[in-house]
């Protein structure tokens, strides 16, 4: 991959989105869903559903938290269906909450609540890692270091949280394939807006790093999130009844100002994200799409052709007939 390559702006910009999945991809578009996998014979499989339009889709500074909480249910749901398509033996034996919800609820029913239970959990453990560790840190720096630098330190340490666990990710085996498929994912995408045929041979010379990545969307919300929150603590600071409180009351209420200013900060992200994907072409696009672009030097990988075709497989499926229709 050339730097020239890499650098190429794309004529025609998709709103089609992917995510990777275990040995397989899913694929969104503006009509269709489609997940394809490759099984362990060597052949693929694909599951395509129509997408049901989101009312609050089209609403600018209203569609970014339902759209993100979206998304975390429909890959839930498509990591869960990918799981299923692997070897038995890959698969591991069901757990006994597995086994009583099925047995009481019924397997559909029980598939749907492991996954509600599932994004509660990753929501809490975002929570947890990246709001509430970082603001127990700041409640131990001493009140001598100015409140400005202490907002920073806190945001530095949710930077450092955030890229340790991405890293740890990437040193477990199985993840190595999933971030594979991301890349290939990014690719295929590149070569279709590109409007080159979408063959292996072209997707390959693709650069795998993709200014509309969610890595990008997760990155440039919590920079702003740092923004955000040392503006609110500032305005704390100068309201009486908060500067008089003790330093757990006081760490309490920026915890709680911080988790009802998140939707907002998601919300703002969500439409700065749009505008940079839009304008890649931009300076000031290009600077705020570089920080997540470095990201993904480690959350995707190169892909070999078989993920590749897996990529190319999936994009056809969700392809809308009327050309344009998906244009970002």
């Amino acid at each position: 991959m050339t730097k020239n390559s890499e650098n190429e702006a794309c004529p025609f910009k998709t709103s089609i989105g992917g995510q990777a999945l275990l040995e397989g991809i899913l694929m969104r578009g503006p009509e269709k869903q489609a997940i394809v996998c490759r099984l362990s014979d060597g052949t693929l499989q694909d599951k395509v559903e129509e997408v049901k339009p989101n009312p609050l889709a089209k609403i600018p500074f209203l569609r970014g938290v339902p759209v993100f909480l979206s998304s975390m249910v429909r890959g839930m749901e498509a990591v869960t269906y990918s799981a299923g398509l692997l070897p038995e033996e890959e698969q591991g034996e069901p757990d006994k909450l597995d086994l009583w919800l099925e047995r009481h609820l019924g397997s559909e029913k029980a598939q749907k609540a492991v996954i509600g239970v599932a994004v509660v959990l990753g929501l809490a453990l975002s929570v947890g890692l990246f709001v509430l560790l970082p603001a127990f840190f700041y409640s131990l720096l001493p009140d001598s270091i100015h409140l400005v630098l202490r907002c920073l330190m806190e945001g530095a340490v949710r930077i450092v949280i955030f890229l340790l666990y991405l890293w740890l990710m990437t040193r477990l085996g199985d993840m190595k394939r999933l971030f594979a498929y991301h890349g290939a994912e990014h690719k295929s995408i590149f070569c279709y807006e590109k409007g080159l045929p979408l063959t292996v041979e072209n997707v390959r010379r693709q650069s795998r790093f993709h200014p509309r990545c969610g890595t990008s969307f997760l990155v440039v919300t919590m920079l702003m999130a740092i923004l955000v929150v040392s503006v609110m603590t500032w305005v704390l600071s100068l309201i009486p009844g908060v500067a008089a409180l003790s330093r757990v009351p006081a760490t309490l209420v920026r915890i709680l100002g911080k988790l009802i200013v998140l939707p907002v900060i998601v919300s703002v992200t969500y439409e700065l994200n749009r505008w940079v994907g839009r304008h890649d072409g931009n300076p000031l696009a290009r600077a705020a799409a570089w920080p997540g672009k470095q990201i993904q030097h480690l959350t995707t990988r190169e892909p070999d052709d078989s993920m590749i075709e897996v990529a190319i497989a999936a994009l056809k499926l969700v392809i809308p007939e009327q050309k344009g229709a998906d244009a970002w």
